[in-house]
């Protein structure tokens, strides 16, 4: 009789320090949110049951809806896909809400895109707040911490990890993101992040061959997406190299990494079967899923993390 397998054990994360943000429902693959002042109904197609609210209420408080082209597959959604947002009188295209934990005060300036994000994906919270504690209790034995933040988006980590006294890169190939993430160090009042307009991948290779190395890396890739000269990413082909390229750049005294994972069918075991393969020694290690749940207590969930210290 064979033995049965040992997986990791998997947590469930969610947010605790929000107060301008809220998940309100979800159902009906669509969920109702709260930014600020404002309450937006985006497409989820994770949510695959039935609202708890009627559907006119849904419609009576909120502020703005977005609904993607027809004929777009939500799941292979890249930034160049198109959607339109309904907006009822006294929607502003553009708004303020800031996050707080401990020391650490943020803003972001969100906005309606053409493609339904707005500036900010609030399940990634728990990870600033990790990033901003190890990096104040590593401080106490370094002079000088670096963090890599890949796929960087708005730059929530990149604004943690600044927050907390580190020397940041922050790499996206959106040039107008960069400016808006930009716009967000500005607006928390923090400076001297050094930005790159590139291909995540191209630019860890070259970090790679030029013997570069980060105390501390935050991988955010999308399914799909296009870096600026066109470059192709898909998850699937190129996670790997990727996450082997990071295990190269990533400091063995103490440093941390952090991978989220957003593609629909990619499980929790998956990340920590790439960890396995390019990081021989870890500690602290943590797998899982991190979610909302709604005021009626359903649970949506939001990409699966893994996150851990590199030891010698």
């Amino acid at each position: 009789m064979s033995n049965p397998l040992t997986l990791p054990e998997m947590q469930l994360l969610t947010p605790s320090n929000w107060k301008d943000y809220e998940l309100i429902d979800t159902g009906g693959l669509e969920k109702l949110e709260r930014f600020g002042k404002f309450i937006l109904v985006r497409p989820e197609p994770q949510a695959v049951w039935d609202k708890s609210l009627p559907e006119t209420e849904w419609e009576r408080i909120s502020h703005a809806r977005y609904q993607r082209t027809k004929g777009v597959d939500p799941s292979k959604q890249e930034q160049g896909d198109k959607g339109d947002w309904k907006l009822k009188p006294g929607m502003l295209e553009q708004w303020t809400i800031s996050y707080s934990y401990k020391e650490m005060h943020l803003k972001f300036r969100l906005g309606l895109t053409s493609f339904g994000h707005i500036g900010v994906f609030p399940e990634q919270a728990v990870n600033w707040d990790y990033i901003f504690d190890h990096l104040n209790a590593s401080r106490v034995n370094r002079h000088a911490t670096r963090v890599l933040n890949l796929f960087a988006y708005t730059g929530g980590s990149s604004l943690a990890a600044r927050a907390a006294g580190a020397e940041v890169v922050h790499v996206d190939s959106v040039r107008p993101v960069v400016t808006w993430a930009k716009e967000d160090m500005e607006a928390s009042g923090l400076q001297d992040i050094h930005w790159v307009v590139e291909d995540a991948l191209k630019f860890v290779r070259r970090e790679v061959k030029r013997g570069n190395h980060y105390d501390g890396i935050i991988l955010d890739p999308p399914a799909y997406g296009r870096g600026p000269d066109g470059e192709k990413w898909i998850l699937q082909d190129s996670i790997n190299e990727m996450v082997k390229c990071c295990s190269q750049l990533l400091n063995s005294d103490d440093g941390f990494f952090i991978l989220s994972l957003y593609s629909m069918g990619f499980s929790a075991v998956i990340a920590d079967s790439l960890s396995k393969a390019h990081f021989t020694k870890t500690a602290e290690q943590e797998t899982g899923e991190l979610y909302f749940a709604d005021r009626s207590g359903k649970k949506l969930p939001l990409g699966t993390f893994l996150r851990f210290k590199k030891q010698v």
